[in-house]
């Protein structure tokens, strides 16, 4: 017999497995047995014996008949795969070994770690939040002013990204306080500002248009009535 032949032999025995499998079995409560059991059965049912006896299971692993029949029962009774009727052919009846549960139970846990990782970002981002006011500040945030930012977050909605824009804006304006920054959250949401670039374009479109009033005022004569200086809190 050839290397090839070996190669080719290996080849054959390969079978697909979720990589989410391997990395959150023990999270799902799947003991090592309980998993090579159920690969044990996947790779039976790619090969077309998609019920597989407990003495076939066994002739595979380093276990009894018996004890691979306890830890079916006990997988199906946790709810990680099911016994379901076949197609049947030519009239007859069978049953097989369907591994859906378990693919819903590892759609379940993905979901669950984006859910987790969405919140743990979040934490961070109000952390850094109450820390980049901080230090424009320079000095502790008081109890009501931190529960201004927790109500822009949590009743207003604003992304604490986006409140961070209209802190900086409120700082090249040199006007460094919560009326004036709520004003400018509250002019970004009228006006569907929801991204940092949106933020960025319309601070400099603010800008312009301020610019452009301070020209006018030096261009009027000391007579002429003054020309309203623009501002977000007299909006």
């Amino acid at each position: 017999m050839q290397k090839a032949d070996f190669v080719e032999w290996l080849r054959e025995g390969t079978i697909s497995i979720p990589a989410a499998l391997l990395t959150e079995y023990k999270n799902m409560h799947l003991s090592e047995q309980e998993l090579v059991l159920l690969l044990q059965v996947l790779h039976f049912s790619e090969k077309g014996n998609d019920f597989p006896t407990p003495t076939e299971l066994s002739g595979r692993m380093a276990m009894s008949a018996f004890d691979c029949t306890e830890i079916l029962r006990s997988l199906i009774q946790k709810g990680f795969i099911e016994i379901i009727d076949g197609d049947s052919t030519d009239g007859i009846r069978f049953e097989k070994y369907s591994l859906d549960p378990l693919w819903d139970k590892l759609i379940d846990r993905f979901m669950q770690n984006r859910k987790q990782e969405k919140v743990n970002a979040r934490q961070v981002e109000e952390s850094d939040l109450y820390t980049c006011f901080e230090k424009e500040f320079g000095r502790p945030l008081s109890p009501f002013e931190c529960e201004t930012l927790a109500m822009w977050m949590d009743d207003d909605h604003h992304d604490p990204i986006i409140i961070k824009a209209a802190l900086r804006e409120s700082v090249i304006s040199g006007k460094l306080n919560f009326r004036y920054i709520d004003r400018i959250l509250f002019e970004w949401k009228k006006n569907g500002i929801k991204t940092i670039e949106q933020a960025k374009s319309y601070g400099r479109k603010f800008r312009q248009h301020q610019g452009q009033q301070k020209s006018v005022q030096k261009e009027v004569k000391p007579q002429t009535r003054p020309v309203p200086f623009y501002n977000w809190l007299e909006q």
